[in-house]
């Protein structure tokens, strides 16, 4: 019997339908939202890991995926993904948000953890490509199940909170949190397989 064996696996740099994403918004901003599309959840997650405060993420996401417009003439290729310059540009905003913030706060027992700018290992570039995946996975269950699933994690509220938000009992909630949580697993175990 021989065994089955899966092609290998593309180095990390842009695909041909990216490239060609890049240059169709580059010749014509409008086509920009394909881009951001295809690259919110990595941007957001990669800040998300590094900043607190929900309200902090969206608006560095926001002001990262503004430079990136901005500054998309004068992108240049030069063998990495796209994401990786998103992530440059990401971790300048988080360091220019430390800063500010530890300006504003003028605390010496308050510290930041702010990130190399340039350099991204693999594993935690593999960690923001699995945090991406699941979001997107998230965004794909029937809707009281992602909502659950929102209120639970990412807003951190109790069981007993979202049977109150739902009008459902708390058992009602438990279960949709299994039947979320079940079906996460097996949807992350095939892709990531």
């Amino acid at each position: 019997m021989v065994a089955a064996r899966r092609p290998a696996r593309k180095p990390a740099s842009q695909t041909p339908s990216e490239r060609l994403l890049v240059e169709a918004a580059q010749a014509d901003p409008s086509k920009f939202g394909a881009l951001y599309e295809q690259n919110f959840e990595r941007v957001y997650f990669f800040i998300a890991s590094r900043v607190r405060g929900r309200s902090t993420v969206e608006d560095l996401t926001s002001e990262v995926f503004h430079k990136a417009l901005a500054n998309l003439p004068t992108y240049e290729r030069r063998g990495t993904p796209f994401a990786a310059w998103l992530y440059r540009i990401a971790s300048n905003a988080i360091a220019d948000h430390c800063k500010r913030a530890n300006r504003e706060q003028q605390a010496d027992d308050d510290t930041f953890d702010t990130p190399d700018p340039v350099n991204i290992s693999s594993k935690e570039m593999k960690s923001v490509e699995r945090h991406a995946l699941l979001c997107r996975l998230v965004e794909r269950l029937p809707e009281n199940q992602r909502r659950v699933i929102s209120d639970r994690f990412i807003e951190g509220c109790n069981i007993k909170d979202i049977a109150r938000r739902l009008n459902k009992s708390e058992g009602a909630v438990k279960q949709l949190q299994f039947r979320a949580l079940q079906t996460l697993r097996e949807q992350m175990g095939d892709r990531l397989a």
